[in-house]
């Protein structure tokens, strides 16, 4: 099978690594940054293409003479590559996690016979699979809460954080509202609101704020009570708070001594630097789900956590593994025909079907992302 990964960044690059270690599959790269394609070129048998991924024309072109593409381009650029990926009748797993609704796309792919998972990283992806399962067994789903981060090994003065997807996607998280389900009916609230503190074992405590993370979940899981929480270390809150009040997260150009600027560009050329890890440093991923329902007329609860950590010896960050290797083991699940769904799936879509969750939380366990899964009968413990 011929796979092309669209983008060779943080998680596209490693992705690519894990894909080209199968032996069923012959991996092509592209991107913009010839560089950061012959660092991949000479790690694993992957074949470098350079191309502006910005055109959708270009990657319609591009991605014909595929098998299977993997969508990895920031948010921004999401929802018009995947359209183009899937003008061009190739199936697609996609991780750009764009803000324009996916399912405006689904007409589209059912004309082409296009399957299109899309969202499929740690969350949304793995989790939202782990949801859909879970509501699959419930007769009634009544709460979803979900917390998420990454989050640096080491806390560094002044930002205690560090970047491990794209960052422009990571300074979204700040600015894009929060949607979630609360009494039945959906809610927006600013991105940032509703802080609250939170303890994890082997972690310590946390903050927790609402982001735009629950997305397709809201549409699909019948849940009267839903919401989606991103994790950093104390104090980041009022930090980006801050910023984003006094306007550097703007996209709006202000004019200084003649020159036209995006206070968002000037805001991303100074802290990208200082968010990037450093050789040796390390990044965790922390998650944690629980979902409430009836069944066989009793009280339930599912809870899931994953605590994972920098690989030192692959030095392959736990963003990286825990959202791409999601999407290289959702290519896998699509490539052995155990998904054929036509149409946009998001991964919740994955938990409805018996076999497929198994099959992803194996081959990551393989890969040493190891979810920890408990029940509770919530009339028992009452």
């Amino acid at each position: 099978m011929r796979i092309i990964v669209l983008g060779a960044g943080l998680v596209g690059g490693p992705m690519a690594i894990d894909l080209a270690r199968d032996q069923r599959f012959e991996v092509t790269v592209a991107d913009i940054d010839s560089a950061a394609l012959e660092t991949l070129a000479g790690q694993a048998a992957i074949h470098p293409v350079t191309c502006d991924l910005s055109h959708p024309g270009e990657v319609t072109d591009l991605v014909g003479d595929f098998d299977l593409v993997v969508d990895a381009v920031p948010g921004f650029m999401g929802y018009r590559t995947l359209e183009a990926i899937i003008h061009a009748g190739r199936n697609v797993v996609d991780i750009a996690f764009f803000p324009e609704d996916p399912f405006a796309l689904n007409g589209l792919a059912k004309e082409k016979g296009v399957i299109a998972v899309m969202d499929c990283g740690v969350f949304p992806g793995m989790g939202s699979a782990l949801i859909g399962r879970a509501a699959r067994h419930l007769d009634t789903v009544d709460r979803v809460l979900v917390y998420v981060g990454g989050l640096p090994e080491v806390r560094t003065w002044p930002w205690e954080y560090k970047a491990v997807f794209s960052p422009i996607d990571v300074i979204e998280q700040y600015t894009r509202p929060a949607r979630y389900v609360e009494n039945g009916v959906q809610v927006t609230r600013p991105a940032l609101s509703d802080p609250e503190l939170v303890h994890f074992p082997g972690i310590g405590t946390l903050e927790a704020f609402n982001t735009d993370g629950l997305r397709t979940l809201i549409q699909t899981i019948a849940a009267p009570d839903m919401k989606e929480k991103t994790l950093r270390y104390p104090g980041h809150i009022e930090k980006m708070a801050v910023l984003r009040e006094s306007g550097f997260f703007s996209e709006e150009s202000v004019t200084l001594d003649g020159h036209s600027i995006r206070p968002m560009d000037l805001t991303a050329r100074l802290l990208f630097p200082m968010w990037k890890l450093q050789p040796g440093e390390g990044d965790i991923t922390v998650l944690k789900i629980l979902i409430e329902g009836r069944q066989d007329d009793r009280r339930r609860r599912y809870v899931y956590n994953l605590l994972d950590r920098f690989d030192h010896d692959s030095n392959t960050t736990s963003m990286a593994r825990t959202t791409g290797y999601t999407a290289t083991m959702t290519v896998r699940l699509i490539a052995d025909g155990l998904y054929d769904h036509t149409g946009i799936s998001p991964p919740e879509y994955l938990g409805r079907v018996p076999g497929c969750v198994p099959y992803l939380l194996d081959g990551l366990a393989q890969r040493g992302v190891v979810y920890e899964e408990s029940q509770e009968d919530l009339d028992d413990v009452a």
